[in-house]
């Protein structure tokens, strides 16, 4: 009988993976699920080129609908799974329709952490941004002379503001922590980007906290923990990402930081497997989840690969990057357990390398692609380059690539 891969998830990681099945030459039975009415796409430019209104909708699409078609791939759009039975190795679908598997891959991705309605987390205006639908019904909000609360000084929220103040929009933004990107990138990094909003009229809060949103049916103002009342057209929620584990969990699925896999991406059910926002794999002892658009390509592709039976461990190589107004943030490696941070200036290019001992670990390029490809070569190779060559401005940095 035809092997059949079932894909649930229709977003970065799940086209990834029917795509490279059919690369490797799987030539199975393949359906990929997704629960919204498009065809995978883009995720990111939808905080940033499609909110302003420079991203038509199809350009967002990672393929065209036709390439699913001409592989032979089942593409099941505004389709749901419901429960997955792994004893009888079947997915159920909205509607009670059943499909059975060989291979099952939950790439469900991860859903927006949203305000409780107590506090008007459920009042007209007030937004997230993770899909299409929440782009369009955001962007009439962003429209010049308009007044606007940020929750979350991530990068979501940062992204936010961006194109909030771009517009013309009166933004004001709030970050409980002390600073913005506290959880992801060193206070050298926090206090470019602060410096960056605060030239484009964005007023940045830190160590305060939202109260509560007022408002009847739709959000009018807002109470903040420092007692300060603001009048609001609408708000934006950015803090954070939760993996949507759901129908693992209802699988007896092994859940760690998400849904756990091992290093080849398989669940705890050996004919189960997860990759992307979802999904954690082993690193370094501990199960990590990289919330980016290259790891849900690699370790999907990974999981393709696997199925395939090369049987080859999936080793994240992470990277990622932001848009805000004219800069563009990319970001090479970790920081988790930095101890030291080195600022190197090139012109108007910057870059932040953070070590931990001697040993480089990560690296945040602010308009300087040049050395974030140095970084990230550096980081893959295994090379430390002595803090002193980072932050000299005669160091030829590609030579240290052959140090």
């Amino acid at each position: 009988m035809m092997a059949h891969v079932v894909v649930v998830g229709a977003g970065q990681a799940g086209s990834s993976c029917v795509a490279k099945l059919r690369a490797e030459g799987f030539d199975g039975r393949i359906t990929l699920i997704g629960g919204e009415a498009q065809p995978p796409y883009q995720r990111p430019p939808l905080s940033k080129a499609y909110l302003l209104g420079e991203m038509p909708e199809e350009r967002l699409f990672l393929r065209p609908e036709s390439f699913y078609a001409d592989n032979t791939i089942d593409l099941r759009l505004a389709t749901r799974a419901v429960v997955i039975d792994p004893a009888g190795k079947s997915v159920t679908l909205e509607g009670d329709e059943h499909l059975s598997y060989d291979h099952l891959v939950l790439t469900t991705g991860a859903h927006p952490r949203t305000l409780p309605a107590a506090i008007g987390g459920t009042l007209e205006n007030v937004f997230t941004v993770r899909d299409l639908a929440d782009a369009d019904a955001m962007a009439p909000a962003f429209t010049e002379g308009k007044k606007a609360l940020i929750i979350g000084g991530g990068y979501i929220g940062l992204e936010a503001a961006a194109v909030a103040a771009k517009r013309g929009v009166s933004v004001t933004l709030v970050e409980m922590a002390d600073r913005i990107l506290q959880r992801v990138a060193c206070a050298e990094t926090s206090d470019y980007f602060r410096a960056l909003h605060a030239a484009r009229g964005v007023t940045i809060r830190e160590g305060v906290g939202l109260e509560r949103l007022t408002g009847d049916d739709a959000v009018t103002g807002a109470r903040l923990t420092d007692g300060t009342e603001l009048n609001l057209d609408f708000a934006v929620v950015g803090v954070g990402i939760a993996p949507a584990t759901i129908l693992a969990e209802g699988a007896g699925l092994t859940i760690d930081n998400g849904i756990a896999t091992n290093a080849l991406g398989q669940t705890s059910n050996p004919h189960i497997w997860a990759a992307g926002d979802c999904a954690s794999t082993p690193h370094n002892g501990q199960q990590i989840r990289i919330e980016s658009v290259g790891n849900a390509i690699d370790q999907a592709e990974a999981v393709a690969r696997n199925i395939c039976g090369a049987e080859a461990p999936y080793t994240p190589e992470p990277w990622f990057w932001s848009d805000q107004y004219d800069c563009k943030l990319q970001i090479a490696g970790l920081n988790t357990g930095y101890d030291a941070v080195y600022v190197r200036k090139d012109g108007d290019a910057t870059s932040h390398w953070y070590y931990k001992g001697n040993k480089l670990i990560a690296v945040d390029a602010m308009n300087d692609p040049r050395n974030y490809m140095i970084g990230k070569r550096l980081i893959a190779a295994g090379k430390s380059p002595a803090p002193d060559q980072i932050t000299d401005p005669a160091t030829d940095m590609k030579a240290l690539l052959r140090a």
